[in-house]
């Protein structure tokens, strides 16, 4: 009973599968897609942007500030009133008659004023803008790293979805020749030659076949799924790959680590950024020379000008002491760009040893691939064998199954072992690439 629900449960999803849209997918659509659409890659430009943004905002080192207001306001105050007639040059010498300035009437004032301030000598925020710069072109790198990845991603997601495939392929002959056997052994059974358990056996390994080729297509779905996700696709239809998994031979050649690969260059230039910014503490010590101006009109109506002045002048600067709240961040600045320097130095020391443990996986992958290749002759010839004595009733059917399961086994590991091979070839490029 058991066994027939599984069948049935077997052929509903078979049925699912072929019924859903299977759509044929070369890799370069892949990679076109994924640069296109992929939200990690948008996610990594807009934090591009915002370091774009955070190096503007040091423009200000350069750029005057420029404010512009109207102000009006009616008063009482002695000096306050005196004050406004003068700058509305509307004094009279009856003005200065002491009860009028000591209670003076109620006085209106408007003033628009036009004020700038000119940076002219700020040495700390030179070295924060040179920081910033330093964290963009960082992040810049980092996008870069970010879409080689995406690409690796890509390769190696295609060639899960081609091993996917081919599991299928061995699987769906495997179950061919299950179910030859099968009639072979019905008939031998109807004609005394074999055991019910014989048979049994024999049905057994047609079911474990139907279970392996069902978990082969899952692995297709799978495979095709994560494709939709890196192409940012919500359709999450089956694809299927135009090109088989073959072996693939790339120049290895004297593979290094070069410190122009983007994410090594962004370490290095985010260590940058935090030494200017340990210098930009330490010239906060220093003093800084700003320029200043404004322009100013006064009436006693709104939106009026009758009186104007200006002023124009520059100041100095010196924060001699701010309860050593300087010392401590210079400390901290200073250690933070100790830490990206021991870091930087870590990052390089772990690539290469990820470069050497590599190449050794390479090596081993290709030594594997030449035995695959002689273990699925090896086993192809035993079940030739064994199934030709088995239809002359020769042959043990647990020899036989055992001799099919085995040509199946091994069809699986070699694909397996192209898979790997190829897999680690497509990394070694990944880790090297400049």
């Amino acid at each position: 009973m058991k066994t027939k629900l599984l069948i049935v449960t077997l052929i509903l999803l078979s049925s699912f599968i072929r019924g859903q849209e299977v759509i044929m997918l070369t890799k370069s659509e892949v990679v076109s897609k994924v640069k296109e659409n992929s939200n990690t890659l948008k996610i990594s430009q807009q934090d591009v942007l915002a370091a774009k943004g955070d190096f503007q905002q040091t423009n200000a080192v350069f750029l005057p500030n420029i404010t512009a207001s109207h102000t009006g306001f009616s008063t009482t105050n002695p000096l306050m009133a005196f004050g406004s007639k003068l700058n509305q040059e509307i004094l009279t010498q009856n003005d200065f008659n002491p009860s009028l300035l000591n209670n003076p009437t109620k006085t209106q004032n408007f003033a628009t004023k036009l004020e700038i301030q000119q940076p002219l000598i700020n040495l700390d925020g030179f070295y924060k803008r040179k920081a910033a710069k330093s964290k963009m072109n960082a992040v810049s790198l980092k996008t870069e790293r970010i879409q080689d990845y995406l690409l690796f991603e890509v390769e190696k997601s295609y060639m899960q979805l081609q091993l996917a495939y081919t599991a299928v392929e061995v699987l769906e002959k495997a179950l061919e020749a299950a179910n030859a056997n099968k009639k072979i052994a019905d008939n031998n059974f109807k004609q005394g030659l074999l055991q019910r358990t014989d048979v049994l056996n024999v049905e057994v390994r047609v079911t474990e076949v139907k279970n392996q080729l069902q978990t082969a297509k899952s692995n297709v779905q799978n495979a095709s799924n994560y494709i939709s996700f890196l192409m940012n696709d919500e359709n999450y239809v089956v694809y299927k790959p135009t090109e088989s998994l073959t072996v693939l031979s790339f120049k290895v050649g004297k593979k290094i680590i070069s410190e122009n690969r983007p994410d090594i260059k962004a370490m290095q230039l985010a260590s940058n950024g935090y030494e200017a910014l340990n210098k930009a503490d330490k010239m906060a010590f220093l003093p800084r020379l700003n320029a200043f101006g404004s322009y100013e009109i006064y009436d006693s109506k709104v939106f009026q000008g009758n009186a104007n002045g200006y002023l124009i002048g520059a100041q100095i600067s010196w924060d001699l002491f701010q309860g050593s709240k300087r010392f401590g961040k210079a400390q901290k600045s200073k250690a933070e760009f100790e830490k990206s320097k021991l870091a930087y130095t870590q990052y390089v020391s772990k690539s290469n040893l990820e470069l050497n443990k590599v190449k050794r996986q390479l090596l081993d992958a290709k030594n594997r691939l030449n035995l695959t290749v002689l273990s699925v002759q090896q086993s192809k010839e035993s079940l030739r064998i064994r199934k030709n004595r088995f239809r002359e009733g020769l042959e043990k059917t647990s020899d036989l199954l055992m001799a099919e399961t085995q040509f199946a086994q091994k069809q699986l590991e070699h694909f397996q072992t192209i898979f790997e091979h190829n897999f680690t070839q497509i990394y070694l490029e990944f880790i090297t690439k400049e």
